[in-house]
């Protein structure tokens, strides 16, 4: 959140114990605004200690959170969410990948959780804004609208999680370290210059809520064995599999199918389909999609014109940016032709669009268009 004449604004921060909603916090509060720290309680059964845990929610970071709101001076307070993150976010991560698709839970946590859920109650305590330590940045515009656009260290920069953000949402968005030149070497400078301990700790990474990062094994645990085929685009028999939850399209690795395909070549997960239980293998071209139609779209500020127009698309957190077709249909379907084939798009998956550095918006991956292989 920005404005042309700065004033003072009531402040939630959102802490989960890592060195950028740290800083963040502290930033905003250096900018003169009332800031109240917050740590959000997720998990409904957090690990006692970071020793085999990778995400953010251990009650170790919940300690750091709150001693890093006492180095920044600020009250500091820990809300229980965890039930409304287990409907909202893990319970919809199981469901997903049981119907063949793979979902983001991070987006889906910044939807309804940081941006739903906790803002709402920030707002009805009297809040102005919600601050996290995201890489992004909110423009206002000269008719007072609101803009996300990617941050300035585009090695860090997170607007793709954040593509779900709606103009209201925006309008209560606080981040503050999307908003300068900055690097995370010189956040890790900064925290360790404010006197916040952690300034060194290892940023989280994975599924916050997948303490090892087992991934196959917590869905395997929620959802039980269920045996299936692994095929080939023919339909042939080449192997089996205990779920194929634990399958996602594009992977490589771990397909057990015993022995090498005739030309020789690596074979990679082409589809999951619940309705057989099967998963269909085959070469790494069969993998080339030329485009998508994706539902539920959400705008960050305006929504894009009518008709087909040329935006770039991030299909991934870290994945990097690709030229595109797109057309809303109905106002509830994103039509979208890559200019060149890409790989690895899978049904649940977020496709966010860019205009430049603005982000247009976001939309559900629902079904993908292949190209047809020569002699195929």
């Amino acid at each position: 959140m920005t404005d042309d004449a700065p004033r003072r604004l009531r402040v939630l921060a959102a802490m989960s114990g890592g060195v950028d909603s740290a800083v963040a916090a502290a930033r905003a509060a250096e900018a003169g605004h009332d800031v109240t720290g917050v740590h959000l309680a997720l998990s409904e059964n957090p690990k006692s200690f970071r020793t085999g845990a990778r995400g953010c929610c251990t009650i170790e970071d919940s300690h750091d959170a709150r001693r890093a709101a006492d180095v920044i001076g600020i009250p500091f307070y820990v809300w229980d969410l965890a039930e409304r993150f287990r409907e909202d976010v893990v319970d919809d991560f199981i469901a997903e990948y049981e119907a063949g698709r793979t979902p983001n839970p991070c987006l889906r946590c910044n939807e309804k959780i940081k941006f739903a859920a906790l803002l709402d109650k920030a707002l009805a305590l009297g809040f102005d804004a919600v601050c996290t330590g995201h890489y992004a940045t909110v423009v206002v515009r000269p008719d007072g609208s609101r803009e996300l656009h990617r941050a300035s260290d585009m090695a860090k920069d997170q607007s793709y999680v954040l593509g779900v953000l709606d103009d209201r949402q925006l309008a209560h968005a606080l981040f503050p370290l999307g908003d300068t030149e900055t690097t995370k070497a010189e956040i890790r400078e900064e925290a360790a210059r404010r006197g916040l301990f952690v300034a060194k700790k290892p940023d989280s990474h994975d599924i916050c809520f997948i303490a090892d990062g087992d991934t196959q094994g917590f869905l395997a645990k929620r959802l039980g064995t269920a045996p299936g085929d692994i095929v080939d685009e023919a339909g042939n028999r080449l192997g089996s599999h205990e779920g194929a939850y634990g399958f996602t399209i594009g992977q490589r690795k771990g397909l057990r199918i015993g022995h090498p395909a005739p030309d020789g070549k690596p074979r990679y997960v082409l589809d999951i389909s619940p309705v057989d239980n099967t998963v269909t293998v085959g070469p790494v071209e069969s993998l080339d999609v030329t485009g998508l139609t994706a539902i539920r779209p959400r705008w960050c500020g305006r929504p894009p014109t009518a008709g087909p127009a040329t935006y770039t698309a991030q299909l991934r957190a870290h994945g990097g940016e690709t030229e595109v077709t797109a057309e809303l249909v109905d106002g509830t379907e994103l039509r979208v032709t890559f200019t060149e084939p890409v790989r690895g798009v899978a049904p649940g998956q977020a496709i966010v669009l860019y205009d430049g550095t603005r982000v247009v918006g976001s939309a559900t991956i629902a079904t993908t268009e292949r190209r047809a292989r020569a002699g195929a």
